[in-house]
């Protein structure tokens, strides 16, 4: 095997405590990717494992040269160890699958050959699930109807097998759980998304680490990227539609008092609908100054992560741009 310097794809498995699957999850991939004739690399990212894994990565990674693994000093979250994948990935097209061959290799050639048609991502819509129909999979569907419905995405299984376009994975800044909403993201960045079937095997060894708890972070990863899609850049338009909504009904409420106290003569103060006005007219200004400081801070944000909400195909040969992302 010769190591690739400029590898074709780049396949990103984030891993914790998968001592027992590192051995067929290689055996199998190398017999997937050898054969293909194209130059590749396995970006194994450790996630702070604490059994063998680190040191069966470090073997794996002297006998075989394609293998670059990457370690974690602390146990951070699958959505670290991706992004340390994205970052370390020199593929023109990457691939990231979980360790346990729930995701099977063999399915690789399938989505790389679809996201060549000119897709920035390719996502396998899980079939043959062995999974509890009550703790994963109804969570599951629910939580991708909602994000079908959130972001437009057309993908209808957001946490599957996928193959991304190299330079769009490497544009991704990836924040806590949105491991999971990789084609909600891209398509919002304006990427074409395509979907294929494919099985989803039972873990190799080992128990799952996920839970029923999984599902309420799901709904709340939905919502914050729902806020995200909507008001991220300009803040201040949902904090100033709040506020001005807020401030219409505190003025709304003065005035119904103002009319009384004409009419019948009722002292205005000695309503406590006069002071439900006020308080209202101070939240109205207190939202209003929280979509300043949110806009301010949004401004910062963007500044400082470099990540553009687009992204730029076909530039012809010679005027790339030379900035990297």
């Amino acid at each position: 095997m010769s190591e690739p310097t400029a590898p074709v794809l780049s396949v990103v498995v984030p891993m914790y405590n998968e001592e027992a699957c590192l051995g067929e999850l290689h055996r199998r991939l190398t017999a997937v990717l050898e054969p293909a004739g194209e130059a590749y690399e396995i970006v194994a990212v450790s996630d702070g494992s604490t059994d063998g894994t680190n040191a069966m990565l470090a073997a794996l990674a002297t006998s075989d040269p394609c293998v670059r693994p990457r370690y974690l000093t602390r146990n951070t979250g699958q959505w670290a160890a991706m992004s340390a994948g994205f970052r370390a990935a020199r593929g023109d097209w990457v691939v990231v699958m979980d360790a346990d061959l729930q995701n099977r290799p063999e399915d690789i050639p399938v989505l790389l050959a679809e996201a060549r048609k000119g897709y920035d991502l390719v996502s396998g819509r899980r079939t043959g699930r062995p999974e509890s129909a009550l703790f994963r999979l109804w969570p599951s569907r629910a939580a991708n109807t909602m994000l079908r419905a959130t972001t437009g995405c057309p993908a209808r299984d957001m946490g599957g097998f996928k193959c991304l376009r190299g330079e769009v994975a490497r544009k991704l800044r990836l924040r806590a759980g949105q491991h999971r909403l990789l084609p909600a993201l891209v398509h919002l960045m304006g990427g074409a998304i395509s979907e294929l079937d494919v099985r989803a095997d039972q873990r190799f060894a080992g128990a799952s680490k996920y839970g029923l708890s999984r599902a309420f972070d799901v709904l709340f990863d939905i919502v914050m990227l729902w806020f995200q899609a909507s008001f991220k850049a300009r803040p201040i338009y949902l904090f100033g539609r709040v506020s001005l909504a807020t401030l219409a009904l505190a003025l709304a409420v003065l005035v119904w008092l103002g009319v009384e106290r004409i009419v019948l003569g009722t002292p205005m103060t000695e309503r406590p609908f006069f002071f439900v006005s006020m308080v209202g007219g101070l939240a109205a200004m207190t939202l209003l100054g929280f979509g300043f400081v949110l806009e301010l801070l949004s401004d910062t944000h963007a500044r400082i992560a470099g990540q553009d909400p687009y992204l730029v195909r076909d530039v012809p040969p010679g005027m790339e741009d030379t900035r990297s992302p």
